[in-house]
């Protein structure tokens, strides 16, 4: 059965080119072949500041720019997010992205008496593609995926959304133009079962 997707794309470096992207496309175009409706958001190519405080946070007002990524996270019956592991953790510009949109109102309300609210994102499955520098059995084993299952369990799910699976692409460097193409293969794959 056909599937609502957004797939977020946030790679931090607008010029593209990355394996991030060549990933992306993959997925998106065993999606499209499959039937599957695809919305796309480009983290990199948005213009928005940074939240500073709290209030901003709880009574400011989300930017204009991303009011179409709002709207394609209301759309969607399935989000892919797809990052490089930068320092241990996400880029800095998909966590500020993150801030911005989800926020009071709109990912969960506050309930008197319930310290984790009302999730208002539910009914939406996820899939984190994360690339990076070290084995994927490193970053899953010894690291224990510290900063991947933070974004599962305090921000995805925090605001509902469920299942969530992850593809942890290790080793990009020694990849090679065989293991790329096998990745590339896996994510069209991926994207044909909107998974």
């Amino acid at each position: 059965m056909p599937r609502r997707v957004l797939l977020i794309q946030a790679h931090p470096d607008a010029a593209g080119g990355h394996l991030c992207h060549a990933l992306a496309d993959a997925y998106v175009a065993g999606a499209r072949r499959a039937g599957h409706e695809v919305r796309t958001v480009d983290v990199a190519q948005l213009d928005f500041p940074l939240l500073r405080s709290p209030r901003d946070w709880q009574h400011g007002e989300v930017p204009a720019a991303l009011h179409p990524a709002q709207d394609g996270i209301r759309w969607a019956e399935h989000l892919v997010l797809v990052f490089p592991l930068w320092l241990g953790d996400m880029p800095a510009l998909l966590k500020a992205f993150l801030e911005q949109i989800a926020r009071p109102g709109f990912a969960f309300d506050y309930v008197e008496g319930n310290p984790l609210g009302r999730k208002l994102l539910g009914g939406r499955s996820a899939r984190v593609v994360v690339t990076m520098g070290m084995p994927a059995l490193v970053y899953r084993w010894v690291f224990r995926a510290h900063s991947v299952r933070s974004l599962e369990r305090n921000i995805l799910g925090f605001v509902g959304i469920g299942p969530i699976h992850e593809t942890l692409v290790g080793g990009v460097d020694g990849l090679g133009e065989t293991g790329v193409k096998r990745w590339l293969r896996q994510l069209e794959a991926l994207g044909r079962r909107a998974g």
